[in-house]
């Protein structure tokens, strides 16, 4: 049986995070959806997206398969209800079509605006990703899920007699290291992944899940709902934010209410506001209707997608949208939105040259030998750029 992740128009509200993956490649909790639903369905999977990406997000057909929205999130009650399907059947939720099983010739014309004659409601609560503000705003409760999913069964191995852990929804995989630090649990549960370094000093609260090889460094503050995705150094204030991978925020700083993508670096003393001095609901910036969206929200701080970078003492405004590649530094308050591809600040953006971009994007990646810059890489980036370019100026 193949499980094939598809995107839905979430693609379109998710961007600029979705410019350079599947909606299911997202990471919330502590896996990534796609992740999640190999776990609970023990399987392998695929990807059915838009076609510039499917290079690195292959699509595999089978003889069966079960097409599930990527961006619904997993639980055991969805679950069963999916792994019930016969072929030809479907399951929706409201509106939105969760999953359907198809044999060969059906999947290879499957949509997923399709409507189906033998079609099952789904009336149960669901997370679904729609906007990026839900992936902060959705991440204690996928935190909780994601640590029961891995954890259960299995024992916590032991870290130094300096650290305290208060409670006891601690699991730190075998190669996590800390030393002098302190973890609660009270509000919810801790999770180190193997190859993890917390440095002496640092203070967690729960849920928070650190993943592998990444690193925490001295005297850091860090509060749930919080992820830091594999690969990555964070320092300074963090509160209820995802960073998905390969990111930097090596020194003191605050972030919070904010999801920062893969290949970022946050320069020394970058802060976001998440609320506004007159407690107002914040504004994203919405890329389907290119206007700013009422999120409904109070407390609303960063979106940075893949490869954004600032420099040193970057202040970003409640609600702020970095597109991918973009390059922030200067004084003041650079703007609400700033385009993908754009090279600049306060004072003004000017498009950031494609070679540059190209060129910076290589050595960052460089840095890690375990992944290239490889061709499917640089044809997304170039796809990107090409589609972002009418909102540059």
């Amino acid at each position: 049986m193949a499980i094939i992740l598809f995107d839905d128009n979430a693609r379109n509200t998710l961007l600029p995070l979705t410019y350079t993956r599947p909606v299911a490649d997202l990471r919330i909790g502590i896996l990534t959806i796609a992740e999640k639903w190999a776990k609970y369905l023990n399987s392998d999977f695929s990807f059915l997206t838009e076609a510039y990406l499917q290079a690195k997000f292959p699509l595999n057909i089978q003889d069966d398969n079960i097409f599930i929205n990527g961006s619904v999130c997993p639980d055991e009650t969805v679950v069963e209800a999916v792994n019930n399907l016969k072929s030809g059947e479907a399951l929706r939720y409201n509106n939105t079509l969760i999953a359907v099983k198809l044999n060969d010739v059906y999947a290879a014309n499957f949509g997923p605006l399709a409507k189906y004659s033998n079609e099952t409601a789904y009336n149960n609560e669901l997370v679904i990703l729609t906007h990026p503000e839900d992936i902060f705003r959705k991440n204690d409760t996928e935190l909780r899920k994601d640590f029961k999913l891995l954890t259960k069964g299995r024992k916590s191995a032991k870290l130094s007699s300096t650290n305290t852990i208060i409670g006891t929804e601690f699991f730190a995989e075998e190669g996590a290291q800390a030393e002098c630090c302190s973890f609660s649990t009270i509000n919810g549960p801790i999770y180190l992944a193997a190859h993890t370094e917390v440095w002496e000093g640092t203070n967690i609260r729960g849920p928070f899940a650190l993943c592998e090889y990444s690193q925490i460094k001295m005297g850091t503050k860090i509060y749930g709902a919080t992820t830091i995705g594999p690969y990555c150094r964070i320092g300074g204030e963090v509160n209820n934010a995802v960073v998905w991978g390969y990111s930097s925020k090596g020194h003191e700083g605050y972030l919070g209410n904010a999801v920062v993508g893969e290949w970022c670096n946050l320069g020394a003393d970058t802060n976001n506001s998440n609320l506004k001095n007159n407690y107002g609901e914040v504004k994203l910036w919405d890329y389907p209707s290119q206007t700013m969206r009422n999120t409904g929200l109070q407390f609303c701080g960063l979106i940075m997608a893949d490869h954004a970078k600032c420099g040193i003492n970057t202040m970003f405004n409640t609600g702020s949208v970095v597109g991918v590649s973009a390059n922030v530094f200067g004084g003041g308050y650079p703007p609400n939105y700033i385009p993908d591809f754009s090279w600049g600040g306060a004072d003004g953006f000017v498009e950031y040259g494609f070679d540059k971009m190209m060129e910076t994007t290589e050595k960052a990646i460089a840095r890690r030998p375990h992944r290239k810059f490889d061709d499917a890489e640089k044809a997304i980036l170039t796809k990107v750029y090409e589609l972002t370019k009418p909102y540059r100026g």
